[in-house]
């Protein structure tokens, strides 16, 4: 039964949370396997360098992608980097504005200019027709981005790939555990990067992955992931420390034996939403394709008719995040918006007017294992509420005249 709606905050009723409901909490399912491997981490006294966790959570990930090579690194920015740099790659690289903004970084950071291309308004993924008109004489690379756990068009994508005789890479941040047509997200393209970030569905406290098939791409990347050392002071290459930690490893190891249960918990939290917004006039939650297995960890709305519900995205965000709920303006703006991308194209949203619609509408709400039936419904009164009483929340926010608090990376 949907839940009645309710006083706001914004209005000057008390917070409907007394702590903060973020969009992301971690989880620590494997709690009890996690710990017993830390004890045995500490008696062997092998805490870095590839040790038997590393090597073991490599070969599972390996297994369950299906591909021949994991190599797992410190952060998802690092695996992006450090492909990069495998892969020899130069000049410009293909990529959606509408993604996080490591996507960009990291190949800013490796001296690769970034080219922001649109997005399709269906998948909100990178446009194959535009990714093709995006190409120029100085493009290397093509990297798409599985957006909320949705797959990219792989196929339209590997079509211009090949065409123009570019390697296609993935970041799959968002995608561990979804797959596409009935294949596992990690196995596209020449390779795919994964985060997996403590507030991911599946994480290691911190840290990432490159998938792949192709040995040579598997061994530059461990190659320059440690310092670039062949062997015992044998240093062949450029290279960092982008190594993951034991404990880290563990802690994959002990959440991917949980991982199916997370799944289904995520489901729950997602038709919790999806039930309780159905009715909701001028919103719209972006679901998962019913054919795919999904990891459902993300519940993002779209306000598809501000005039429909009687508020823009800004403004239920505000409303939101006065009653304790940090709903999160994914992605606004764009990475193009941002800098230093912005000082270098001031102009180039007007070349991606689907990424500035989508990134003016669409917000993530608290989801995932970690979030109750009760919270679900909570948040959603609120925004139930916040439809009915639209006119007087944008009196009251027109009094306020106080912008959104400054976005978390």
């Amino acid at each position: 039964m949907r839940s009645r709606e309710r006083p706001l905050a914004i209005l000057g009723a008390a917070p409907a949370f007394a702590e903060p409901l973020h969009v992301g909490r971690p989880g620590v399912p494997g709690r009890a396997a996690f710990l017993e491997r830390v004890e045995a981490m500490l008696a062997r006294r092998w805490f870095t360098n590839d040790g038997p966790y590393v090597v073991e959570l490599e070969e599972r990930i390996a297994r369950k992608v299906g591909v021949k090579h994991c190599v797992l690194v410190s952060s998802g920015t690092t695996a992006l980097c450090l492909l990069a740099s495998a892969a020899r790659l130069e000049g410009e690289v293909i990529v959606p504005s509408f993604t996080f903004v490591a996507t960009a970084h990291a190949l800013e950071w490796m001296g690769i200019v970034p080219v922001f291309c649109d997005i399709d308004l269906e998948t909100w993924n990178l446009d194959a027709a535009a990714c093709e008109e995006a190409i120029g004489p100085r493009t290397r690379a093509i990297l798409g981005v599985h957006v909320f756990g949705r797959p990219c068009d792989t196929a339209a994508l590997g079509e211009v790939a090949e065409r123009n005789g570019l390697p296609l890479f993935f970041d799959a941040a968002h995608a561990f555990g979804c797959t596409h047509g009935g294949r596992e997200v990690g196995s596209f393209g020449a390779a795919e990067v994964f985060s997996f970030h403590a507030t991911k569905a599946f994480h290691t406290f911190e840290g990432g992955a490159v998938t792949t098939n192709r040995d040579d791409l598997a061994a530059a990347i461990r190659l320059l992931r440690n310092f670039g050392f062949r062997g015992l002071d044998d240093v062949s290459a450029l290279g960092i420390n982008g190594k993951m930690p034991e404990v880290c490893a563990a802690m994959g190891l002990s959440n991917l034996g949980e991982f199916e249960a997370t799944v289904a918990a995520n489901r729950a939290t997602f038709e919790a939403y999806r039930e309780e917004l159905a009715e909701v006039p001028g919103l719209e939650i972006r679901d998962y394709d019913a054919a795919e297995r999904h990891n459902w960890h993300y519940a993002v709305l779209q306000v598809a008719d501000e005039e429909a519900f009687g508020l823009g995205r800004d403004a239920l965000v505000r409303v939101l995040v006065a009653e304790n709920v940090l709903a999160r303006r994914y992605f606004s703006p764009g990475v193009h918006a941002m800098e230093p991308y912005r000082t270098r194209d001031p102009s180039a949203g007007n070349r991606l007017p689907r990424t500035v619609r989508v990134a003016a509408r669409s917000l993530g709400l608290p989801a995932g294992a970690e979030v109750s039936r009760d919270q679900v419904e909570r948040v959603c009164a609120i925004v139930r509420s916040a439809s009915a009483r639209s006119p007087e929340i944008r009196d009251a926010l027109l009094a306020q005249d106080s912008p959104l608090p400054a976005e978390a990376g």
